[in-house]
């Protein structure tokens, strides 16, 4: 199994740098080539920086852009690190477009680089799920995995089931 992991920005790829001494923040590297080497995986995986964006900036032709990327990825399985804010939008979008694929999307509430994040569960919790979901466009958080069309973020910021 080989697994292409796009990053596009959001929390879970934010870093705050120290220079700054604010609360200004940058997306940093992908996130996933963090986490990934920490757990020893058992799959063979790509890791590819899209854009790097909050998402409440993310852009249809930024949405085009993904769409025409994923098309191009030979193999089956994708995960996308993404922000909350607009994941649902960018689902809907590549289940339009993207066929024969499993792609899962997911993101943070907190950045990666925080000890108390979420970040390590919900890549973990997207990648577990690939080999046992059909065909179709997915999001996991919070150790859930939906279908992007059967959730919604709560005002909590925690994705739940219509």
């Amino acid at each position: 199994m080989k697994i292409t992991f796009i990053q596009t920005g959001g929390t879970i790829d934010k870093d705050y740098p120290r220079i700054l001494k604010s609360y200004a923040f940058e997306i940093s590297d992908p996130a996933v080539s963090r986490i990934l080497p920490s757990v020893t995986p058992n799959f063979d995986y790509e890791i590819k920086s899209f854009i790097k964006k909050d998402s409440n900036d993310i852009t249809e032709k930024d949405r085009q852009g993904l769409s025409r990327l994923c098309q191009k990825i030979k193999n089956k399985y994708i995960v996308i690190t993404h922000g909350t804010d607009t994941m649902i939008e960018t689902a809907k979008y590549l289940s339009k477009e993207v066929k024969e694929k499993v792609i899962v999307l997911t993101g943070s509430i907190k950045p990666e680089r925080f000890s108390d994040t979420d970040a390590g569960f919900n890549i973990g919790t997207a990648v577990g799920a690939l080999p046992y979901i059909q065909t179709g466009v997915y999001v996991a958080m919070s150790g859930r995995v939906y279908p992007y069309n059967k959730c919604y973020k709560s005002k909590d910021c925690i994705f739940v089931e219509k």
